[in-house]
Parts: C-alpha cells; structure tokens; sequence
C-alpha cells in the first residue's frame, strides 16, 4: 500500500500520521480482498482552516471538518446496503484511489471531547475516509450500517473499540 502522505500542519508529527494511513488503508483494502500494494491513495495532513477552504471548494461548506475524501471514480452500490463495485487493479502501476484530507484541530477537539486515544480516532477517521474512496457511504440507513459494520470490524483488528457503540 502506498500512502503518499503531505503534511501542512507540523503538529500531525506528534502522532505519526504516514504510518497509522498506511496501516488504516492496508487493513481496509485487506480486509476487502484487495491487494494493499496494488492501490495508492494521497493524503494531506491540515489545519482546519485549510480543511475549511477544501470544504467550501467541493461541498460549499465553508467550515471545518474532520475529514474529506475525493475518490478517483464514482464506486458506489446500486442499491442501498449492497457492497460498492470494488476496483480490480490492472497493468503494472498501483491503481490511484483517490485523495483524503485531514484536520488535525477537528480531529483532536474530538479525541478529547470523547475521551479517545488521539491514534485511535485518527485510524478511525481514516479507515472512513478508504472506505469512501471504494464506495461505501451512509446515506441511507441500509448504507450506513454496512459501512458502520465494516470499520467496526477492521478497527477491532487494529485494536480500536467500536466508535459507534458509545462505552471508549
């Protein structure tokens, strides 16, 4: 797996962002059947101003958020609660999946207002932000417990607790 990983924000150091997005995405694309080092994936680390104006460019929202993530192409299921169709990676190049953006004042604000290991919430942003780049939402309530059940299971590999369950 290959994160090209860009880090804007210096403060992303402290908790080693490079590496917990390459062990959120490997584990994802695994846990998928998909071979980690046929994909790559681009991840900026930010402020949440420059998330802001990321946010006001593509959703315009014009304020922060914890995470943004642009496929490469449109993956998404036919229906509501069906799995997405999953990139078959092809030809002697890593297939790019797509872009991710993360903010690290959002992303700490909620690590402490839910009394959450800084790490673990940041694995748990990021294996939400690949599976969105493979086409999983939760949009619908059928979509949203497929996804909600796929990071659960993944993070629990990685020794995350379900981040829906309520008891960190």
């Amino acid at each position: 797996m290959t994160v090209e990983t860009m880090i804007e924000d210096s403060r992303w150091g402290r908790i080693g962002l490079e590496p917990l997005a390459e062990k959120a995405a490997a584990a994802v694309l695994t846990r998928l059947g998909l071979k980690p080092a046929r994909f790559e994936i681009s991840l900026l680390g930010c402020s949440d101003s420059r998330i802001a104006e990321l946010n006001a460019d593509f959703r315009g929202k014009p304020k922060a958020t914890n995470v943004l993530s642009w496929p490469s192409e449109e993956r998404g299921a036919e229906r509501a609660g069906a799995m997405p169709q999953l990139p078959e990676a092809t030809g002697p190049m890593a297939q790019e999946l797509g872009d991710i953006a993360i903010a690290y004042e959002t992303c700490m604000a909620e690590a402490e207002a839910g009394a959450l290991r800084a790490e673990a919430h940041v694995l748990h942003l990021l294996v939400h932000a690949v599976l969105h780049l493979l086409g999983f939402d939760h949009e619908t309530e059928a979509d949203a417990g497929l996804m909600e059940g796929l990071e659960t299971e993944i993070l629990g590999k990685l020794g995350v607790a379900d981040p829906y369950s309520g008891a960190q």
